[in-house]
């Protein structure tokens, strides 16, 4: 699997992680605290790899996924929710970290 698929992949379970410990501890802030972390190091990965601005994008998908979960929570369930925004942020992070210029000394996939 290469690091595409990794970033893409670690986006998606950072949000389900987050919020299942959110879930499982009851402290919303600490759920918080795991989609942060998971930014972070997508964020340091992916702009090595990918360059800034399709990191940037990549990590607003993320963003905006998270938004989107708690509406779409109502309607079809928390844990579904989650699930396929998860998915699909997932795949449009993987369409988007498309590499940089290799030539620029950048991580290779």
């Amino acid at each position: 699997m290469g690091i595409r698929a990794r970033l893409a992949l670690a986006g998606a379970a950072t949000l389900v992680v987050g919020f299942a410990v959110a879930q499982l501890t009851g402290a919303r802030w600490l759920g918080g605290l795991v989609l942060i972390v998971g930014a972070v190091v997508i964020g340091m990965l992916g702009w090595r790899f990918a360059g800034p601005l399709r990191t940037i994008a990549s990590i607003a998908v993320f963003l905006v996924a998270f938004v989107l979960s708690h509406p779409l929570g109502h309607v079809i369930g928390t844990w579904p929710s989650v699930v396929v925004v998860s998915v699909l942020a997932g795949v449009l992070a993987f369409a988007l970290l498309r590499p940089a210029a290799a030539s620029r000394g950048q991580l290779t996939e």
